[in-house]
């Protein structure tokens, strides 16, 4: 049974799929339509990252980095670089929907790729709620800003709205009615002024319904009518982000940029989850290989074009915004409409709501897009039932992957929050990368073909030590306290990352692995330390929930498992 848990599917059998045309039993013949080029994946690349990001978690990380928050930009950048090569190798290799999920099953096997497409699901799930209710939260400042009013009941969730209740009461009842914020009052308004039925208060984030029905109404009718929409949404807030820039700079004053490391280099690794949240994304596109009129040559385009615009649009933004202002008055959740009503320009910022309206819907998009192609991915590989891997007759769009996709956002975005479970996406998506680029290691090498991206091949049998001898002057001391003091559980991902470090070091000298996805590798991995131990516990308990499912059911209806026992 263990081999069986780790049978993979060969690369030839992938590629032997693709030539063939992939067929779903109940619809036979038909494809997805293949009608994206470079610049059509570059900006959606750009739309799944420009979004909430930019014009909210910014400002955290600002607070606690100081202006030096632009050096973890560039770090991250660099991160998550490695990894886009990686995705590029895989997509030149493998252009197929499934993006980390085929690629893990190529290389690790079954149960890995099951991992890892069970960690996409719950990825692109998380975050696209998390997007559903900023947007709506966006949507509605944006009304205000017009003289429009939304009763609060029906722009808020059910729970945050009977917490704030509660809270408020216990307040005023202990006397502390200063420490009631205009945001509680808004929430328990909105408790106080819900009609009922019966006991029951009918409170629901209408805007975050309407906005994923929208959305996944838009993807499900075609790759086309999405590609169209996303162009636009993209150059609309590209145009204003950069409008914002050049405004900003005539008010930056450059003492605010002094000092510029205030809380140390850990001050500035403190922002680490929200930076990475704001580049989330890129590899989003992979899923969309089978859409793609040229997926080997286009995709590794489409994927580092749009990280490099993206990391040059965040290190500007971080200068303005900490030019414009002192860091320390950055804790806000708005810091981009925040800088301008500071130095009186208050017009700029209902602009920049416009910007933030359509970027997180872009954002939403895109993920709205790539989910329903995870699902289909594994469907096809009897992971999950035959429905999955349907493609509608007309729209040629997976068309009852895309409707469950709608209904596993929409539903939780109406009457949740969970912005408590958000480093949920930030964990999975690094966990993703950390295949990914060890997927590329188990590679068999092939030769270079004339139109295919190839990563560029550095040997790391020398550098690999001596980057791990720095690492251990420069982590030296978190290194000796890994196992003093009571919260070891915290740091126990930090030794995990020392093993690895230790074991990948030694694969290097001996096998003369390739640099790139060697340091793609460790450096998600450590970001991944960075994260909460709560991130972590939450993150397994979902991986053992999609460990039931697969022995359930994903293991005795495997394509691939059925074939074998065939034999």
């Amino acid at each position: 049974m263990l081999k069986d848990l780790f049978r993979k599917k060969s690369l030839e059998h992938i590629l032997n799929d693709v030539k063939s045309g992939f067929t779903d039993a109940e619809h036979s013949g038909n494809h997805l339509t293949k009608a994206l080029r470079v610049k059509d994946l570059t900006l959606m690349g750009i739309a799944a990252v420009v979004g909430a990001g930019i014009f909210s978690t910014i400002g955290e990380a600002s607070f606690n980095g100081g202006p030096g928050v632009t050096i973890l930009f560039i770090l991250t950048a660099i991160t998550c670089g490695f990894s886009a090569l990686c995705y590029a190798e895989f997509a030149s290799r493998i252009p197929v929907a499934g993006s980390a999920y085929t690629y893990a099953y190529a290389t690790f096997g079954e149960l890995i790729a099951w991992i890892i497409g069970w960690d996409l699901l719950m990825e692109y799930a998380i975050g696209n709620i998390a997007v559903a209710i900023s947007w709506s939260t966006y949507f509605v400042n944006f009304l205000e800003g017009f003289g429009l009013h939304m009763p609060e009941y029906l722009t808020l969730d059910y729970f945050t709205a009977f917490r704030a209740h509660e809270q408020v009461q216990e307040l005023t009842a202990s006397g502390k009615l200063t420490e009631i914020t205009d945001s509680l009052k808004s929430a328990a308004l909105a408790w106080n002024t819900a009609p009922g039925i019966g006991g029951l208060k009918l409170i629901a984030n209408i805007p975050a319904l309407a906005i994923v029905v929208a959305i996944t109404w838009l993807v499900y009718v075609g790759i086309r009518e999405t590609k169209k929409a996303t162009n636009a949404m993209v150059f609309l807030k590209i145009a204003i982000v950069i409008a914002v820039i050049i405004i900003g700079f005539f008010y930056v004053t450059p003492a605010n940029w002094h000092p510029f490391l205030p809380n140390g280099f850990r001050g500035v690794m403190k922002g680490v989850s929200g930076v990475f949240f704001a580049y989330i994304g890129f590899d989003a596109i992979s899923t969309t290989a089978e859409e793609c009129e040229n997926p080997q040559k286009d995709l590794p385009k489409g994927m580092i074009y749009s990280l490099v615009i993206c990391t040059v649009l965040y290190i500007l933004i971080a200068l303005v915004l900490t030019g414009m202002v002192s860091y320390k008055e950055l804790q806000v959740g708005d810091p981009l409409a925040f800088v301008f009503v500071k130095v009186g320009l208050k017009k700029i910022s209902y602009v920049i709501s416009i910007s933030a309206v359509v970027a997180t819907a872009s954002v939403l998009l895109i993920f709205q897009l790539g989910q329903p192609r995870i699902w289909m991915s594994m469907s096809r590989d009897g992971l999950l039932p035959k429905a999955f891997s349907r493609i509608h007759p007309k729209y040629h769009t997976p068309s009852f992957a895309t409707i469950v996709t709608g209904f596993v956002v929409a539903i939780p975005a109406l009457f949740m929050n969970l912005t408590e479970v958000t480093d949920l996406t930030s964990i999975g998506t690094l966990f993703a990368f950390v295949l990914v680029c060890g997927g590329v290691l188990l590679l068999p090498k092939d030769e270079a073909k004339q139109g295919r991206f190839r990563m560029p091949y550095i040997n790391s049998q020398f550098i690999a030590p001596v980057l791990f001898i720095i690492g251990l002057i420069v982590f030296w001391k978190p290194f000796l306290s890994l196992f003093e003091g009571a919260d070891v559980h915290e740091r126990f991902p930090f030794f995990l990352f020392v093993i690895l470090s230790a074991g990948l070091t030694v694969a290097a000298v001996i096998k003369k692995l390739s640099l790139i996805p060697v340091l793609g590798l460790l450096s998600c991995f450590y970001l991944m330390t960075e994260l909460t131990y709560q991130s972590w516990i939450r993150f397994l308990v979902w991986l053992i929930i999609g460990l039931v499912l697969y022995f359930t059911y994903g293991y005795k209806y495997s394509v691939i498992g059925r074939e074998v026992k065939r034999d």
